[in-house]
């Protein structure tokens, strides 16, 4: 294996220890949770809506204007247990919206508001969105009015549009289609830090200390932040530094500069932040109150229940003298004063505008009589200190229409980014334009059997070997992400910038196959024919073992072009591990293995898919650079289950290579003591972990040889179809991507 050093925001210090794959979880943080995952083992679905349940075809009976009239009335009707700002509840669903898509990320495509997370621990617990359990108590009467055919997910944004229509604010459009999950998702890594913000952690980027980059995938600054301190980097108010905080999670997100700034002050144009007492006078996050509180957390004393919103962030103030209305105020007062640097009556560093002038006072949030300083946090004021960010604010302050547009199209990309390709999204408001972070794709042409069976007999006579097409069909499928839909067959990416380059796709070794494959396809489109080689490739490998079988295939896939290609957040994709090629770009903060399980949980594939799928990828001769490492076969090219029988025969022992690395391993035949195979840990760890091993043992077992090449196509099928949204949209959204293959 490839495990040499890179200068890729992945790396481990060096000496590091492996830490776990997802860091700190749910137990570690609430360990007196109700265990209720132990009635969800085995197959057993947490989901009340069952398996046949079709999102897409409720939210196609949705009232949605009625649905919209409702959530209109809501901004103004002010309850007296959670009393709105301002008699506007806007500003409110505005920060629940944001904070629900805002933990998307684009180097593992996790996080964001697709599946409704923050109703889940550990995001409905996090200090960034304290108080945000009341703005979904808020919306439960409408959810229950409209109940299937609108899912949490859907709703949470809807009602942050919906309180952005009704302040003034531009809208670029709705997609709806995200269906509700009902657990946590327990495979995303939100950081290893044992505490949360303004609890003495650190920020994640202290070049001092000569950290330079977020570790892995993440995107916050600090733990239990949905983007950067608003206080300054671990709470220091240095605007400079904590515009360096807001480059690095907000290119996490895939948004530049310009979107960056948008996104800040349109946000910050609506509400207030709440910081009126100290802290230690309201209560503990929902997941650790008691049970009388009915899942609402951070609630205040009894004689100040009732009143809401006392402290929040701990940052007391509204941005701008208009805080539910739509307009440059923001900007306007940012550039007008000059700031100096004071605390809220919760203690936390703000910036306040000196001598500032009556009419530039906000009202007070429950008196409109009283009016009061406005502010700004550190954050704001990296947008007026920092020179890139300045020239754009200033841009924005002198053009309105330029500030409406980006606000709207960033909103939209912000709230719509884990959605995938444009075929995904409902409704009646969907944009017509497609955006180029939407990964567009030209409609291709579905083949006839007769096509389909010609090509396959032309690329199996071509001298492209079993290896080959079989490499290049998995790398081009295996790009797909279910966290946010972005990657898989459909348009050849794989022959576009950056993939083609990308050093686990063998850049020579791929070119010579797309050449010949281009050469041979004539109409048929490029990404059909990669699937097609592949396929013909597997046929040909189950029969050469004695199996005939068909590799289904949907054709009608389109071949993008490189202008259609957002090539730099296609480069977080790359990957830094791939197990099923048995390939490690370089050494990695967890254990290899683990980076396995990671990638074949981004797939979508179960535990027996991920089995039989690297099993099988071992004996066809998938390996990145054809390394014998887990080729345990000496029939290689066919598709037997060798893999597994050599894996688990006690005739064979196992020994490091080199006990610095931990990584690389030969297999000696017991008697004689005879070099007989070399493997990886992703190889040996099918036969070390129980389960893994009971699994392997299935696939090993005389009799089940029909069986593991059935399941091996079904697996492989279903990551070659993974993207076929244009086809099996509906199955796709309700979760079941086999039932869709």
């Amino acid at each position: 294996m490839d495990a040499t050093t890179s200068g890729c925001p992945f790396n481990q210090p060096a000496g590091a220890s492996p830490r776990s794959l997802l860091g700190r979880t749910n137990r570690d943080w609430w360990p007196e949770a109700l265990p209720i995952d132990m009635l969800h083992q085995h197959g057993v679905s947490p989901d009340p809506m069952g398996a046949d349940f079709d999102y897409a075809a409720a939210f196609k009976a949705l009232d949605y204007d009625a649905l919209k009239a409702d959530l209109l009335a809501l901004m103004t009707d002010s309850k007296e247990w959670w009393p709105a700002d301002y008699g506007h509840y806007g500003p409110f669903m505005v920060r629940m919206a944001w904070h629900a898509a805002g933990t998307y990320r684009v180097t593992d495509g996790r996080g964001g508001a697709s599946s409704g997370q923050q109703r889940f621990e550990p995001l409905n617990s996090w200090p960034d969105n304290g108080n945000l359990d009341k703005a979904r108590r808020l919306l439960w009467p409408i959810k229950q009015k409209y109940g299937k055919n609108i899912s949490w997910a859907d709703l949470f944004i809807l009602a942050g549009n919906v309180a952005i229509e009704s302040m003034g604010g531009p809208v670029f459009g709705f997609g709806g289609g995200r269906k509700d999950v009902f657990q946590s998702e327990g495979d995303t890594f939100w950081g290893a830090e044992e505490l949360w913000v303004n609890q003495g952690v650190k920020t994640r980027i202290v070049p001092e200390e000569d950290v330079h980059e977020l570790e892995g995938p993440l995107a916050a600054i600090q733990m239990g932040l949905i983007y950067v301190n608003p206080e300054g980097p671990g709470g220091n108010p240095d605007p400079l530094q904590s515009a360096r905080d807001m480059r690095a999670t907000f290119s996490r997100m895939a948004m530049n500069s310009e979107e960056t700034v948008a996104l800040t002050a349109g946000g910050h144009a609506f509400g207030k932040a709440h910081g009126a007492k100290p802290g230690e006078t309201f209560g503990q996050n929902p997941a650790s109150e008691a049970v009388h509180m009915q899942g609402l957390g951070w609630m205040t004393d009894s004689e100040e229940i009732g009143r809401g919103h006392i402290t929040t962030s701990g940052i007391e103030g509204a941005w701008s003298n208009t805080p539910t209305a739509w307009n440059g105020n923001y900007f306007r007062l940012l550039f007008k004063y000059d700031y100096e640097l004071v605390e809220s009556p919760a203690g936390a560093k703000q910036w306040q505008p000196v001598n500032p002038d009556p009419e530039d006072m906000a009202p007070d949030a429950r008196d409109p009589n009283k009016r009061v300083p406005t502010m700004m946090t550190t954050a704001d004021m990296a947008l007026k200190m920092d020179p890139e960010f300045r020239a754009i604010s200033e841009r924005f302050r002198d053009d309105q229409a330029a500030l409406d547009d980006a606000f709207a199209r960033a909103w939209f990309k912000l709230t719509h980014r884990d959605m995938g390709p444009k075929v995904r999204l409902l409704g009646p408001e969907v944009p017509g334009e497609e955006l180029l972070w939407q990964d567009p794709v030209p409609a291709g042409t579905t083949l006839s059997d007769a096509d389909v069976a010609a090509f396959k007999t032309k690329v199996l006579a071509s001298g492209l070997t079993v290896g080959q097409l079989v490499k290049t069909a998995w790398a081009s499928a295996s790009t797909y992400r279910k966290s946010d839909h972005r990657g898989g067959a459909n348009g050849a990416r794989i022959a576009l910038a950056p993939q083609k380059d990308w050093p686990v796709n063998e850049p020579e070794q791929l070119a010579i196959v797309l050449a010949k494959l281009n050469e041979l396809r004539g109409p048929i489109s490029l990404a059909d024919a990669i699937v097609l080689g592949g396929a013909a490739a597997v046929e040909k490998a189950a029969k050469e073992a004695g199996f005939d079988v068909t590799v289904p295939v949907s054709t009608g896939r389109g071949d993008a072009t490189q202008e259609m290609t957002e090539v730099e957040s296609f480069r977080w994709m790359e990957p830094q591990a791939d197990g099923f090629r048995n390939w490690l770009k370089t050494r990695q903060p967890v254990k290899t293995e683990e980076l396995l399980l990671d990638k074949a949980s981004l797939l979508g594939l179960s535990a027996p898919e991920m089995t039989v799928l690297l099993g099988g990828l071992r004996v066809l001769g998938a390996n990145h650079g054809d390394i014998p490492e887990g080729v345990l076969t000496d029939r290689k090219g066919q598709l037997t289950n060798d893999f597994f029988v050599k894996l688990l025969d006690n005739d064979t022992f196992w020994e490091l290579v080199d006990r610095s690395s931990d990584e690389e391993f030969i297999g000696y035949v017991r008697a004689g003591r005879t070099e007989k195979w070399r493997a990886t840990r992703t190889d040996l760890v099918f036969g070390s972990n129980s389960q893994l091993r009971a699994t392997a043992e299935v696939y090993a077992e005389t009799g089940n040889e029909e069986k593991f090449v059935r399941d091996f196509v079904r697996a492989w099928t279903k990551v070659m179809e993974a993207d076929r949204f244009d086809l099996h949209y509906g199955a796709f959204i309700a979760g079941d991507a086999e039932q869709a293959a």
